[in-house]
């Protein structure tokens, strides 16, 4: 049985092996796609690309606040989700990789204050609960592979989506004005998911740790 164009795109994305820096972007499907499908032809170290989209993105918050409309709110995000999405093509072996993951987690928590923003105080409190748990998840993501030498499951890259897909689900509930009560519910189920796998994994986890962190002063010294 042949399989669909879409899903073997999918699979081979999923599949696809990750360096610790591009792990740490938590990348979702459209971020990947768009790096694998555009991202490789652009001769460009990978930076650059995030930053014009990041650049646009705060230029906008700057100038608009929270008197954006939807549109321009969803305009801006989507410019930003392109941008940082290409960028994940590119090899992440430059000098100036190591702050991709930051200016994505910029980028991710910078759109999730503004949507709030417009809408008012409560969905504010919703998009900073939401921000909490992301991040869990980011330091899940840093702190899994130092001390079990492996990242966390696969499958929960599908289930949040990435930060590409929850940028996108956000506005798109703003647009449906399901602001602010779904910001908390989303949180409320994503900080269920992620506890939860966090606590089997570690509770399967019996091997000394791969790697000990060690400040780099010695406090004796």
């Amino acid at each position: 049985m042949s399989t669909a164009p879409g899903i073997a795109i999918g699979d081979r994305l999923a599949r696809a092996p990750r360096t610790t820096l591009e792990t740490y972007r938590d990348d979702g499907p459209l971020a990947r796609l768009l790096g694998a499908t555009v991202g490789r032809r652009v001769p460009v170290p990978p930076l650059p690309l995030a930053l014009i989209g990041l650049a646009g993105l705060l230029a906008v918050i700057a100038a608009e606040g929270d008197g954006a409309s939807n549109g321009t709110l969803a305009a801006v995000i989507a410019w930003f989700v392109v941008w940082a999405g290409i960028s994940s093509g590119r090899p992440h072996t430059d000098r100036s990789a190591w702050a991709l993951p930051g200016a994505v987690r910029v980028g991710e928590y910078a759109s999730l204050i503004w949507i709030g923003s417009t809408v008012g105080e409560s969905a504010s409190a919703g998009a900073f609960a939401l921000i909490a748990v992301l991040a869990f998840r980011h330091y899940d993501l840093v702190y899994r592979g130092r001390f079990q030498g492996k990242p966390p499951a696969a499958w929960l890259d599908v289930v949040l989506g990435g930060w590409d897909g929850r940028l996108i689900l956000v506005t798109l509930l703003l647009a449906a004005d399901a602001l602010p009560a779904a910001l908390f519910v989303l949180a409320a189920v994503l900080a269920v998911v992620l506890v939860t796998e966090s606590v089997a994994s570690w509770a399967r986890h019996s091997a000394a740790p791969v790697s000990i962190y060690e400040d780099e002063e010695d406090e004796g010294d």
